[in-house]
């Protein structure tokens, strides 16, 4: 079964080499491999799940290597889960784009190097979830970082470029501390393994071991968009691809955070820096949820609450009992489901209404009604309504912090409950304004050829007042949105009553799958609660890795 543990990082690296071989001449081909491999991927992760649940962690050195030299690859609970959960979404969403790059005609104009950049970005997020030291972490995150920056920039227009961009820069400052905390560790300990680590940390000065927590804390806080290291996210996502926004909002913040759960359990035990993270938790809550108020484009609106609902999650990692972390990886593996599906329903929209400006939509709920039940149901989740995932998420967090009872953590309940609530007005502002009012005058009708990125950019382009692409420049009502980032190519997109089948399709498979969460709430509970009493026992990994 420890062979097993490579394969969820090797099989998306091979196929990417055999998609870039066959490119844009065999497109069907393409696409049928990246469909085989992720599926494989998720087999091979609920498989690992399940093993590393039932006999303990799984460990491979490659190369027979003993550490710290050589390639450590561990799969315990914790990992298993997020390679499962992971998986499921990135498959999803690898559906929505294929439905939706056939419905913009990709045969015609193919952007051929999609499916090797979203192999390459599993390949690395794979590799972040199962690494067993610092420097495989690191690779993983250039690995991510390499194949963002592509997926960010499709269609090369100047919105997706600079958005691009500035991730990049920012990614770059963090890969630079990444580094230099991973320089201070080796030359402190003389090994960057996780396990070796574990046993020789406790021995340095302490002052040394505060400055290396904090140096990996602040990288790992970019990483998930922790408040104030955020402010990149909500001009960095909105402007990509719809699928493209969607697995990263859902899924690469959480490689954050799952990062922090490791090491403030495996590496710097005792919670010194508990009180901070919970202060950085109550402001990211508070923040995120605020500027999502006051929001009218719906994408910014999903990323700023995606800055709100991260502190919950920082919340547990501060709180650090066995309760609070067992309530802080429910909410990860929920987070990343609902928030994909919300991005998902978003790029639905734009489809339909032609546009993602709240106050330019109406009437959704009458003109397509499969629509807002799909947005309805994760907008629930989310919010934490009763008995839904969210709301089981929050209570075991908030119970942690009543157990706990410290003012702190009275503060972050009190917090907490307050974004709750806000979190509930902002899904509510959402269905009035795009679902429940009447449809306004201005909305883009049926068949609406919508306005280009690149014509967005151009000072002698199309105007407010014009119609693109219709023959009726100047006289007819305004496409509605100024950017439009629907197609993965930045292109001109016609608006449509139904989205295509694969779209709705996937987007249905990822709302199941949130639901998935509420009705295996009891098995997933006292699975993540295992799980963090792995990862505050320690002993399991150490001794996987190292033997007894």
């Amino acid at each position: 079964m420890n062979a097993l543990v490579p394969l969820p990082v090797l099989l998306p690296l091979c196929a990417t080499g055999v998609s870039l071989a066959f490119g844009v001449r065999l497109a069907r081909f393409q696409r049928f491999i990246s469909v085989a491999v992720l599926t494989a991927v998720l087999a091979l992760s609920v498989t690992l799940m399940i093993a590393a649940d039932r006999q303990g962690p799984l460990s491979v050195h490659l190369g027979d290597f003993a550490p710290p030299l050589g390639i450590t690859l561990v799969a315990d609970r914790l990992s298993g889960l997020m390679l499962t959960v992971s998986s499921a979404v990135t498959l999803s969403v690898l559906v929505y784009s294929l439905g939706q790059g056939m419905a913009d005609r990709d045969k015609e104009t193919p952007v051929a190097v999609f499916h090797p950049a979203y192999l390459i970005l599993v390949a690395g997020v794979s590799l972040t979830f199962i690494a067993g030291d610092l420097v495989n972490l690191y690779v993983g995150f250039e690995i991510m970082l390499v194949a963002s920056f592509v997926l960010l920039t499709l269609g090369g227009t100047g919105p997706r470029i600079r958005a691009g961009s500035t991730y990049v820069i920012i990614s770059l400052f963090s890969s630079m501390l990444f580094l230099t905390a991973i320089a201070m560790t080796y030359a402190a300990t003389g090994t960057a393994n996780f396990a070796q680590l574990a046993l020789r940390l406790p021995d340095l000065p302490l002052g040394v071991q505060t400055l290396v927590q904090a140096m990996l804390l602040t990288v790992f806080a970019i990483k998930a968009a922790v408040f104030p290291l955020a402010a990149w996210l909500p001009d960095s996502y909105p402007t990509a691809p719809a699928p493209v926004t969607a697995v990263f909002a859902g899924l690469l913040t959480k490689v954050g955070i799952y990062c922090m759960l490791r090491t403030e359990t495996l590496l710097f035990p005792g919670n010194r820096l508990g009180d901070l993270l919970m202060a950085v938790a109550l402001a990211s809550m508070i923040v995120g949820i605020l500027g999502a108020v006051a929001q009218t484009d719906l994408k910014r609106l999903f990323s700023f609450t995606l800055v709100s609902h991260i502190g919950y999650m920082v919340f547990g990692i501060g709180l650090a009992t066995r309760e609070a972390y067992g309530g802080a990886i429910f909410y990860v593996a929920h987070h990343i489901t609902v928030q994909t599906s919300l991005f998902l329903v978003a790029g639905l929209i734009e489809r339909r209404g032609g546009t993602n400006e709240l106050t330019r939509l109406g009437g959704l709920a009458r003109s397509a009604p499969l629509l807002a039940v799909l947005f309805f149901v994760p907008a629930m989740n989310f919010a934490g309504i009763p008995p839904l995932s969210g709301f089981i998420g929050k209570l075991g967090l908030m119970r942690a912090g009543v157990s706990d009872g410290s003012v702190w953590a009275w503060i972050l309940v009190a917090g907490a409950t307050v974004t709750s609530l806000l979190t509930l007005y902002v899904m509510a502002k959402i269905w009035n304004l795009a679902f429940w009012r009447t449809e306004p005058p201005g909305q883009a009708a049926y068949g609406t050829v919508l306005e280009t990125a690149d014509d967005s950019d151009d000072d002698e382009g199309p105007g407010p007042d014009r119609v693109p692409g219709t023959g009726d420049e100047g006289v007819g009502p305004a496409p509605a949105g100024r950017t439009v980032a629907a197609t993965l190519q930045g292109q001109a997109v016609t608006t449509t009553v139904r989205p295509p089948r694969a779209m709705t399709a996937a987007t249905a498979g990822a709302v199941v799958l949130g639901l998935a969460f509420t009705v295996l709430a009891g098995p997933l509970t006292a699975f993540t609660d295992r799980s963090a009493a792995e990862l505050i026992s320690r002993r399991p990994y150490v001794e996987e890795v190292l033997g007894p």
